[in-house]
């Protein structure tokens, strides 16, 4: 009978136990020591036949050499089957080459890991300019899954007032503002940005009297520099929104900006697991599961069979 666990990088540890557990599966950390002149030693445990390798790649530089280096362990020691969870997925901002000589993460990633694993599960990856998650991973299993039905069901659990308008703070947020807002039967907008730099951008919206009077709820993907997020909130208040929030997906800002976030008049900013952080207030776990079902549909944890 054919065995299946899990094992995680040391970063994503918390988060893949709770999935673990939700799949009745072992898991196992992947250990990393770091030698003197910055290299890495990485130590799995012994495989089962279809192995799932959870990372969160944020601050990915190591975290892909460690990847790297534990595949190979891996499927030396009998592994069939690789299969990386990754809730969020790095790189991918950089689609194309905007300026001469710029190389495209993007597709260079793509590349490596397909040689690494057979499938790739991902959460709300950026995918812009690219049409699909497997245009990115051509040859190998992918699927983007959706943060929204997750983000959905924590709003609505927590109680969410009917008259809070959805926000997209730029027009690549579209997709999840009117995700998100169909579920929760709030009217949404999008409002156009205009960026001077990076950290430099301007905020408008075509109908600020939609705004004015009530609260606001802004969803995006990826929070980096906090820029875009903190001009639509001043913006906002300014119009007359009687309150700004915001969930994101991927939590990718230093924990100390959130200080600046309240500056800027954002009263609650929450985030998925995707990346370990303290503004974490709605897990992935479930998400991730549904997806990995399959996997145990032919196969079974060592456990189970000893």
């Amino acid at each position: 009978m054919k065995t299946i666990a899990l094992q995680t990088l040391p970063s994503g540890a918390t988060a893949a136990k709770r999935l673990a557990a939700r799949l009745e599966l072992p898991c196992d950390e992947i250990a990393l020591n770091r030698f003197p002149d910055g290299e890495l030693r990485v130590t799995v445990a012994p495989p089962a036949d279809t192995t799932i390798l959870y990372a969160p790649l944020d601050h990915p530089n190591d975290k892909l050499i460690a990847l790297l280096f534990a595949a190979e362990a891996l499927r030396r020691g009998g592994a069939r089957r690789l299969v990386l969870v990754a809730p969020y997925l790095c790189y991918m901002r950089q689609d194309t080459a905007f300026h001469p000589g710029e190389a495209i993460s993007q597709r260079a990633m793509g590349r490596l890991l397909t040689t690494l694993v057979d499938r790739i599960v991902t959460v709300d990856a950026h995918l812009h300019r690219s049409p699909d998650i497997k245009s990115v991973f051509p040859g190998i299993e992918a699927e983007n899954l959706s943060a929204m039905p997750a983000i959905a069901d924590a709003l609505a659990a927590g109680g969410i007032d009917s008259e809070t308008v959805a926000i997209g703070p730029d027009a690549e947020s579209e997709p999840w503002v009117r995700d998100l807002a169909a579920r929760l039967g709030l009217q949404h907008t999008v409002a156009r940005k205009a960026r001077h730099g990076d950290r430099a951008v301007e905020i408008e919206f075509a109908d600020p009297t939609l705004l004015r009077g009530r609260p606001a709820l802004m969803i995006d993907d990826i929070v980096s520099s906090g820029t875009t997020l903190m001009v639509a909130a001043r913006t906002l208040r300014a119009i007359g929104a009687t309150a700004v929030d915001a969930v994101v997906t991927h939590a990718l800002f230093p924990a100390a900006m959130v200080a600046a976030f309240t500056d800027a008049g954002i009263r609650s900013i929450r985030s998925t697991d995707s990346v370990p952080h303290p503004t974490n207030a709605i897990t992935l776990e479930e998400t991730l599961a549904m997806a990995l079902w399959p996997e145990l549909s032919t196969t079974h944890s060592p456990e189970t069979t000893r």
